[in-house]
């Protein structure tokens, strides 16, 4: 018998929230930008939402959809999805674009934490 635990997945981030959520974060924040429509970005879901889990309480993690806020897309330059960015202390530290194995992320992450 195989159980499934289903992971609350990350909130998302819009324009009104991004300063506050983002930019003024006390810990570091990975930022998934995606689309419901993008097919590797469903491909990516589970691992940010394992990473999510992993990395609760050191690190924020939250999802852009770009069709929904796409001034916040247009601001980084996003021009491929998914793309994953991690901020700290308000600045975009690193950016992983495409559908990448767990540990690409992981690697990524631990850097800021």
């Amino acid at each position: 018998m195989v159980i499934h635990y289903l992971l609350a997945a990350p909130p998302a981030v819009t324009d009104s929230t991004w300063q506050s959520l983002v930019i003024e974060s006390d810990l570091p924040v990975l930022i998934e930008f995606l689309a419901p429509w993008c097919g590797p970005c469903r491909m990516i879901h589970p691992v940010i939402d394992k990473l999510a889990q992993q990395y609760a309480g050191k690190l924020k993690v939250y999802k852009v959809n770009t069709d929904e806020s796409p001034s916040i897309a247009t601001q980084y330059g996003i021009r491929s999805i998914p793309t994953v960015m991690v901020f700290k202390n308000g600045e975009k530290k690193e950016t992983v674009i495409g559908a990448v194995p767990e540990s690409t992320l992981t690697t990524c992450l631990e850097k800021f934490l």
